[in-house]
């Protein structure tokens, strides 16, 4: 399981620009009774599920903005909103342009916090029971060629430590298929280069082994024992976080958002536009080149880490799509 998140009174920001088309030029205060419910519940969300921080942290974002919503037009706390109130507020972020995803995840987030309540003895009434869930459009993971992993994996400098690192880290992520959180938050335990294994910890403090594969295990002994020795010697504080694997050239471990930019960087340097790349994205490339060289659909499922299998049937289609364009162009008939 992630930490259980702590209880704090939502900080005080800026609004966001389409905050600012909610909620005008005032940004007003969060109630102190809807603080607390908040961490409250957040407190009784990860005890009952494990979710991952980030889950944690997008559900407090979500109810934080709700609530204050609710005060700005002065119907009160989250505890005690109607029905309508709900339905207004999703009336207005569809007349304010926020992607249909993003309203998804709030009302998951108002749900869940609702059924907390309710069963709490909080409120007599789910207020969400009968509103519905705005359509998701479905779109197709965007995988990159063979070609282009091949060209991306080539892009890191070799001559530095912080080269090492980048290309060990684009030829695991490669070859597992990891998401980018679960890359960058690997500890140098969870490697077996004896079995050729990775232990990862993901969504709801689930645990998967993973193999590795001969390429990436090439590479990942290579980066222990030429580049993490010279980065570690470079940190700043030599108590800091000792047992990460990936370390960045200060010494500290990576951070999604620096593998984020150095991706995009990397991208610039094989020739592919850095716009079509991202870390889901060769997640979403490991995917769809293991089906379509004939790995079965289930072996995928557990490489990813999908809970359902219907999560992880999506990529039949990039596959499909794929297959269809080698027959067009290759067949005399395509």
């Amino acid at each position: 399981m992630s930490e259980a998140p702590l209880a704090r009174r939502a900080p005080r920001r800026p609004a966001t620009t389409a905050e600012r088309r909610v909620l005008g030029a005032d940004w007003p205060e969060l109630p102190a009774e809807d603080a607390a419910d908040i961490e409250a519940f957040l407190r009784r969300h990860w005890a009952e599920t494990g979710s991952a921080r980030a889950t944690q942290a997008a559900y407090r974002g979500d109810l934080v903005l709700a609530a204050r919503w609710l005060a700005s037009r002065g119907r009160g706390g989250l505890r005690i909103a109607a029905r309508a109130d709900l339905f207004a507020l999703l009336e207005m972020r569809a007349g304010a342009g926020y992607a249909a995803r993003s309203t998804s995840r709030l009302m998951a987030a108002l749900r869940a916090f609702f059924a907390d309540a309710l069963r709490q003895q909080r409120v007599p009434a789910d207020p969400t029971a009968l509103l519905e869930l705005p359509a998701l459009p479905r779109s197709l993971p965007k995988a990159l060629a063979e070609s282009q992993v091949e060209a991306l994996l080539q892009a890191p400098d070799l001559g530095t430590p912080g080269g090492l690192a980048e290309r060990t880290l684009l030829e695991l992520l490669y070859a597992t298929g990891l998401r980018v959180s679960e890359l960058v938050g690997l500890p140098t335990l969870a490697v077996n280069l004896r079995q050729g294994v990775l232990r990862v910890r993901g969504k709801g403090g689930k645990e998967r082994l993973v193999p590795i594969g001969a390429e990436a295990q090439h590479w990942l002994e290579r980066y222990l024992a030429e580049a993490r020795p010279a980065l570690a010697r470079g940190a700043v504080d030599r108590r800091a976080n000792p047992t990460a694997l990936f370390l960045a050239a200060n010494g500290e471990p990576w951070t999604r958002q620096q593998f984020w930019a150095r991706l995009k960087a990397l991208a610039a340097v094989a020739g592919i536009d850095p716009a079509k790349v991202s870390p889901h994205g060769l997640r979403h490339s490991f995917a769809t080149h293991l089906l379509n060289h004939g790995a079965d659909l289930r072996v995928v499922q557990m490489l990813l880490g999908h809970s359902s299998l219907s999560t992880t049937q999506i990529y039949t289609h990039v596959a499909r799509e794929g297959l269809k364009r080698l027959h067009a162009a290759h067949h005399p008939r395509g």
